[in-house]
């Protein structure tokens, strides 16, 4: 049974690796490397919200303020993008830091209230800093070489550095939730004083986790920049944070892939529904209602749900069945 669920999880993943490899071929570049850029957010903040069950509404700071950072040393340095991602998780690290020892020790709607007072000081600090222009924004970054060598000038070549950098990530937030510290986390979102009565110091595992969180949106911000060469005000914004909480719930938290499906589903309703105009935000709570409603898991959450329901059945009629060949029990004799 194990090794048949493994082939067919392996099928998916290869499937799924060679549609992002041909996407570029159907849809717009730049379209999908955004999408890759929120659903790298979106999956950082899910290792927060949905395996330590901790809610958020300052990581718009972290990804904001690590593109700003980001943008800086690679246009008034003269730095190469390599040096831009190393910036923007050193940023969003540090942040997250700073923001989680003050933050970590409350909980619930304290916690999340505390993360947005943060991140509107960091909001403030974005608009004053001479750095960062203002709300003008840093404008016009440059798409240097990559390790001075590799060309990421043209809309194609940027999408396959940003699905490099979106792997990465992803498959380092999959391994911390599939490793010994990944149980311990989930151990604390289902009962933290049960953890703390095992000797766990849950404290300093959430904040290693927020620390983790924020780095690798700091990552998803600054890989952002070199997308659309630009940093403003817009990605520092409470708004930001708003749509990645909202990300994470429609495509289903606590889920590797839901993030990413909700990041997908977030983006091109921003891109296709802008032509409505001043109805895009109706329609888009609209859609949100309805999916929430119809979907209290999120979309994968139900789909999952839905296939071990479909499975559940199958699992039990063959465990029924008696395994052939096998005899008949002897009937007992009467003494």
């Amino acid at each position: 049974m194990m090794p048949s669920v493994m082939t067919h999880k392996g099928l998916w993943l290869a499937l799924g690796l060679v549609a992002l490899a041909v996407a570029p071929l159907v849809v717009y570049p730049v379209f999908l490397a955004k999408v890759l850029c929120f659903a790298l957010f979106a999956a950082a903040f899910n290792l927060l919200l949905g395996y330590v069950g901790l809610l958020s509404f300052g990581h718009a700071a972290f990804f904001g303020f690590a593109a700003y950072c980001g943008a800086h040393v690679t246009k008034e340095w003269g730095l190469g993008p390599e040096f831009a991602l190393l910036t923007g998780i050193a940023v969003g690290a540090g942040l997250g830091l700073a923001f989680g020892l003050i933050a970590i020790r409350r909980q619930g709607i304290y916690f999340a209230m505390v993360t947005l007072a943060l991140a509107q000081m960091v909001f403030f600090v974005s608009l004053q800093a001479p750095f960062t222009h203002g709300e003008d924004g840093i404008q016009g970054v440059p798409r240097r070489p990559l390790l001075g060598l590799i060309d990421i000038q043209s809309n194609l070549s940027i999408y396959y550095f940003v699905l490099a950098v979106f792997l990465i990530g992803v498959f380092i937030v999959y391994r911390t939730v599939h490793s010994p510290f990944g149980q311990i986390l989930k151990s604390i979102r289902e009962n933290e004083p049960r953890a703390i009565s095992l000797g766990y110091d849950t404290d300093r595992y959430k904040l290693i986790a927020f620390v983790l969180s924020a780095g690798l949106s700091g990552l998803a911000g600054s890989t952002k920049v070199l997308v659309f060469q630009l940093a403003s005000l817009t990605d520092v914004q409470w708004q930001m944070s708003g749509e990645v909480v909202l990300m994470t719930i429609l495509g289903g938290m606590g889920t590797m892939l839901g993030p990413i499906v909700g990041a997908a589903v977030v983006v091109s309703m921003q891109n296709y529904l802008a032509q409505v105009g001043a109805l895009t935000t109706i329609v888009q709570g609209v859609i949100f209602v309805v999916c929430v409603l119809l979907f209290r898991r999120g979309i994968v959450g139900e789909l999952a749900a839905l296939l071990r329901r479909r499975r559940r059945p199958k699992d039990s009629a063959a465990g029924q069945e008696k395994p052939a060949g096998q005899a008949a029990p002897a009937p007992g004799r009467s003494t």
